[in-house]
């Protein structure tokens, strides 16, 4: 499949090998290349992107922030050369962290987990509309999760902790991979660490969302979700 891009980053170089490296990739269609966020955000709001190549260190915002202002952002590749975000980075839903400076061939793995994310996303769970279940790798093993039995999920770096009825699985997924797993008319995202099951909500007020005895607060990027669950 062909996945659309942008790139933003404030040092002219960075940009250069960024364009370098996707000239080889031919799946990926970068359509803008920005040293000024606050430009890249017109590019966004007049046209659907699949992923943004996202410097972190930028003067006027950095790149957490202005993943953070965006409504709906498309997936998000980290690109700086400190390694000290890297947890902060996949607790914001990154599909991938590059080093300055980094190769080909990392650049190109990073391009490949976003394309596979993007299929998983296109398939989504919903080919067959009567699933009751999912399975859910944990470890090296693979467990079979009723759809009914999932409470919520709850994200902690680059893992997703699946709360059930009677037991917790974690697995090693973002919350973009695990919200992918999961028919959409039955879960909602409430939080950029939270997917609560919709027929598990017993009540809802102003700022959270209430599964049995568990508070969950609702994120502000997130409450326009609420409605679904309604």
């Amino acid at each position: 499949m062909q996945l659309s891009a942008i790139a933003i980053d404030d040092e002219p170089v960075a940009l250069s090998v960024i364009r370098a490296h996707a000239a080889k990739v031919p799946y990926l269609d970068v359509r803008g290349y920005y040293t000024n966020a606050f430009e890249a955000v017109e590019h966004l709001q007049r046209e659907k992107i699949d992923v943004i190549f996202l410097d972190i260190k930028m003067p006027d915002i950095s790149g957490m922030d202005f993943l953070i202002s965006l409504a709906d952002p498309p997936m998000v590749v980290f690109t700086t050369a400190y390694s000290e975000h890297a947890v902060q980075s996949f607790e914001l839903d990154a599909v991938d962290y590059l080093l300055k400076p980094f190769s080909f061939a990392r650049f190109l793995k990073a391009c490949n987990k976003v394309e596979n994310l993007a299929q998983l996303k296109q398939r989504g769970p919903a080919v067959n509309t009567e699933a009751t279940y999912i399975f859910v790798k944990s470890g090296y093993e693979q467990y079979k999760i009723l759809l009914d039995d999932i409470l919520y999920l709850e994200s902690a770096g680059n893992y997703v902790t699946f709360v059930l009825k009677d037991k917790k699985l974690l697995s090693r997924v973002t919350m973009q991979e695990a919200l992918a797993l999961l028919p959409a008319s039955q879960f909602t995202r409430i939080h950029r660490s939270f997917i609560v099951a919709n027929n598990k909500v017993d009540k809802i007020d102003r700022n959270a969302v209430y599964v049995g005895q568990e508070m969950i607060g609702i994120g502000s990027a997130y409450a326009d979700a609420i409605s679904r669950i309604l």
